[in-house]
């Protein structure tokens, strides 16, 4: 119960919750309104960094979702040029993380990480389909080790993110549901994949590491 209301944070938000808790401290001997404003900024830094345990099906004939948000885009798309897929069509799905969703990304599916690609570019609102292609982001190709089946994972920084943060290496194999990174304040992710049935529906919440987006 206790990890459930007050789960642990991200390593990437303790220099932002101490910075928070000070500047906190600091306003509330000159003004209390001031400091309760900040008390509650202090609560949502914490919120936003939080890192709570993910329980996954298990089960690699599904993809589960590799973001908590909202699903803003299904569609059969080209494959990310960066990853040199660009005449191959893949099943696109678009998953946008508002300010208020869990930001640690996982893993949709057991895998090898076969590369992982950074580009730098800008910072348009993420839930335009246009950010796929201009905004900063880092790409993940992961090969499921069935017949070759490669899945790809792409982490894209939003109109307020500014740090995309990956933490896994090229060559390291994960589970389903292991973590793979996370972008600061406001993103959103997509995952490329081929030979599946859809089961996420359009306008959906879903949850990363638990809600299924598609099965054999």
């Amino acid at each position: 119960m206790i990890n459930t209301i007050f789960p642990k944070i991200h390593k990437e938000g303790y220099k932002f919750l101490a910075i928070s808790i000070l500047a906190t401290f600091l306003i509330l001997f000159f003004s209390k309104f001031l400091g309760l404003i900040f008390i509650l900024i202090t609560f949502w830094v914490y919120y936003f960094f939080r890192d709570p345990e993910r329980i996954s099906i298990n089960d690699d004939t599904f993809l589960v979702s590799p973001a908590d948000g909202l699903i803003t885009d299904i569609s059969e798309k080209s494959g990310p040029e960066e990853l040199r897929l660009e005449n191959t069509t893949f099943t696109k799905v678009s998953i946008f993380m508002n300010v208020f969703n869990c930001h640690v990304n996982r893993i949709p599916i057991s895998g090898k990480v076969e590369e992982i690609y950074y580009k730098p570019g800008k910072f348009l609102n993420a839930s335009l389909d246009k950010a796929s292609e201009e905004n900063e982001r880092n790409y993940f190709k992961i090969n499921t080790n069935k017949n070759g089946e490669e899945i790809i994972i792409v982490q894209i920084a939003g109109l307020v993110a500014r740090r995309i943060v990956c933490e896994v290496e090229q060559g390291q194999d994960l589970k389903q549901g292991d973590r793979i990174g996370m972008i600061r304040f406001g993103s959103r992710v997509d995952i490329y994949f081929k030979n599946k049935k859809v089961l996420a529906k359009l306008g959906q919440n879903v949850v990363a590491g638990e809600s299924l987006i598609a099965s054999e």
